[in-house]
C-alpha cells in the first residue's frame, strides 16, 4: 500500500471513490480541486494498492483571522475509503501525511467539520461554534424591485465585500479564498445566489440543490434587511443557517445541543509566537506581571512589562501550575480556549483541568470569549 500525493492519472478513480462513498456532487468537487490551476493533484492524497486508489483525502489552504492577525490554516476534506479497505488505518496514515504537508505549507492550525468523535483520534478538539441550521418558520414578503440570479466568477469581488461586512464584527473569521470561490461557483452540490435591487447587487447566499431534499440556505449576507428578506423569499429554503439578526424573525427557535468546528494545534510555541500581537493587545493597560501557563505536559513563562511581552520560556512537565501562581490548561482544551466562545471564565466552569490560578483577572483578560464567523467549503 502506497501513501502519496495524487497524480493526473488518478483523477477519475478519486472521483469515482468519492462518489461511491459520498455523493455525486462530492465527486464533482474532487475533480474541480484536482484540475484547478491554483490547487491541483498536489492538494489530494491517496492510498494506492497497486494501480487501484482505495482511500483519499484533500488538504485545502485557509486563513483564520483572530483579532486582526491572520493565521495560516489547513482544512482536510473529501475523506473517503473503499469499503473493502476499511479498518486498515488508511485514513490515519492519510491524516498523518496531510498534517506533515500542512506544516510544510506553514499552517499553524488545522480546522475542519467532521463526523462525531472520529477526528479527535488525530489530535483535533471541538473548539468553535458552528452556526445552527434552523427551519424557516415564516417566509418574508418580497419587497418590490428585487430579482435573483446565479453568481458567476465575475461576482467574486462583490461576494468578498458582502461577506467581509458581515464578518467585520467577529473576533475570529474565515472567508473563502479565490480558488475556493471558483470551486463553489462551479460545483453542483450548492448554488451561490445574488439578489439585485433595480440592477444593483445587494445580497448573496448559498443554497443546496432541490434534488438533494429540503433546500438549506447558508452564507447569508446583505446590505440591508430588505435585501436579506428578498433573498429568503426568492430562494424559498426549508432551512437557513443562522447568521444575521434579521433572520431571527423568520426562523424556528434554536434547538438544544451544540455543533463545533474541530481544531488541531500541531506546534503550540509557534502559534503563541504568531499570536504575540493578540496577547499584547489583550494585556495592554494592565500592570506588569509574570505569567505562567501550565499545559501539564509542558508550560510557558513570560514577563508582561506593561508594554511588551518578554521572551517565551518553554519548559517541560508541570503538574501543578496553580501552586506556582499560574493557570492550568489541559492540552486538548487549548484550542477552545484560544478560539472558542467561552474563554477562561467559561471553560473553567465545566473542566476541572482548566483554571485561571490566583490571578483571575489577568487570565480572563488573556483568554476572553471569542465570537466567530467561519465560512467552510461545505455548509454546516
Amino acid at each position: 500500500m502506497e501513501i502519496r500525493t495524487a497524480r493526473p492519472a488518478d483523477v477519475d478513480q478519486v472521483e469515482q471513490l468519492v462518489v461511491a462513498r459520498m455523493d455525486p456532487s462530492d465527486g464533482v468537487d474532487a475533480r474541480l480541486l484536482m484540475t484547478d490551476r491554483d490547487a491541483g493533484c498536489d492538494w489530494v492524497l491517496v492510498a494506492a494498492d497497486g494501480d487501484r486508489i482505495v482511500s483519499t483525502a484533500a488538504l485545502m489552504d485557509e486563513t483564520l483571522t483572530l483579532a486582526g492577525v491572520d493565521i495560516p490554516a489547513g482544512q482536510v476534506e473529501l475523506v473517503a475509503t473503499d469499503t473493502e479497505y476499511e479498518g486498515r488505518g488508511l485514513v490515519r496514515q492519510l491524516m498523518g501525511r496531510a498534517h506533515e504537508i500542512s506544516a510544510d505549507r506553514g499552517h499553524l492550525v488545522q480546522v475542519m467539520i467532521g463526523i462525531p468523535y472520529f477526528y479527535r483520534q488525530f489530535g483535533y478538539s471541538y473548539s468553535i461554534p458552528v452556526k445552527q441550521t434552523r427551519p424557516l418558520a415564516t417566509k418574508p414578503d418580497l419587497v418590490a424591485g428585487h430579482a435573483l440570479r446565479r453568481a458567476t466568477e465575475a461576482d467574486i469581488p462583490l461576494l468578498d465585500r458582502l461577506h467581509a461586512d458581515v464578518q467585520r464584527g467577529a473576533d475570529l473569521r474565515m472567508g473563502h479564498t479565490e480558488p475556493c470561490w471558483r470551486w463553489l461557483l462551479n460545483r453542483t452540490g450548492s448554488t451561490t445566489w445574488v439578489v439585485e435591487r433595480d440592477g444593483t447587487p445587494v445580497a448573496t447566499g448559498r443554497a443546496t440543490p432541490p434534488e438533494e431534499g429540503d433546500v438549506v440556505l447558508g452564507e447569508v449576507a446583505g446590505v440591508d434587511d430588505d435585501a436579506v428578506k428578498a433573498l429568503l423569499h426568492l430562494v424559498g429554503p426549508a432551512e437557513v443557517v443562522e447568521r444575521l439578526p434579521v433572520l431571527e424573525e423568520f426562523l424556528e427557535p434554536r434547538r438544544p445541543g451544540v455543533e463545533q468546528y474541530l481544531v488541531r494545534i500541531p506546534d503550540v510555541p509557534r502559534l503563541f509566537e504568531h499570536l504575540r500581537p493578540v496577547f499584547t493587545a489583550r494585556l495592554r493597560g494592565r500592570e506588569p506581571a509574570d505569567v505562567l501557563l501550565g499545559f501539564y505536559r509542558t508550560h510557558v513563562r513570560f514577563r508582561w512589562d506593561g508594554a511588551e511581552i518578554g521572551p517565551y520560556e518553554w519548559g517541560g512537565v508541570l503538574p501543578g501550575p496553580g501552586e506556582q501562581g499560574g493557570a492550568g490548561i489541559a492540552p486538548d482544551l487549548l484550542a477552545p480556549l484560544l478560539f472558542g466562545a467561552h474563554g477562561m471564565d467559561g471553560l473553567r466552569r465545566w473542566h476541572a483541568d482548566v483554571y485561571p490560578g490566583p490571578d483571575d483577572d489577568l487570565m480572563t483578560a488573556l483568554f476572553p470569549p471569542v465570537t466567530s464567523d467561519l465560512m467552510t467549503y461545505y455548509l454546516p
